[in-house]
């Protein structure tokens, strides 16, 4: 686990952490509509895209869940990760991350943990595709 300084963008974390902004991975918890949720690994830079989302998992509707909802079932308050979630949920993860180092969150805020991708994605059998779009600069 690495602790890092509080930053106000991508670019700010991705240097101080000396990766690429998209070597930073965000797991994200989505809500299906029948009240069941899932991990998205979305890599730094880039943004869910919805109806590739909603492809990969086979369903119509999905929508982020609400920080309080994300607490309650990972434990986490912000640094949210599949990794030693309380509630182990499906994972998809973005075809960008493959073959990658990453910087997840480490359950807390201004702390990230280095992991090998492919290691997680086999970890948590994660279904690896293109659920990403990039976004668009602030």
């Amino acid at each position: 686990m690495v602790e890092h300084p509080e930053a106000q963008s991508l670019a700010e974390v991705a240097e101080l952490l000396s990766v690429e902004p998209g070597d930073i991975v965000k797991s994200l918890v989505v809500k299906r509509h029948d009240g069941s949720f899932l991990f998205a690994l979305i890599p730094g830079g880039r943004k869910i895209s919805w109806p590739k989302l909603r492809a990969a998992v086979g369903v119509n509707k999905l929508r982020m869940s609400d920080d309080g909802v994300a607490l309650d079932a990972t434990g986490y308050r912000s640094g949210v990760t599949p990794i030693g979630s309380t509630t182990a949920w499906p994972v998809v993860a973005d075809e960008r991350i493959v073959g990658r180092r990453i910087a997840v969150g480490a359950g807390t805020g201004g702390r990230v943990a280095f992991v090998d991708a492919d290691a997680l994605v086999a970890a948590y059998g994660a279904t690896v595709t293109d659920i990403s779009a990039e976004e668009s600069p602030r």
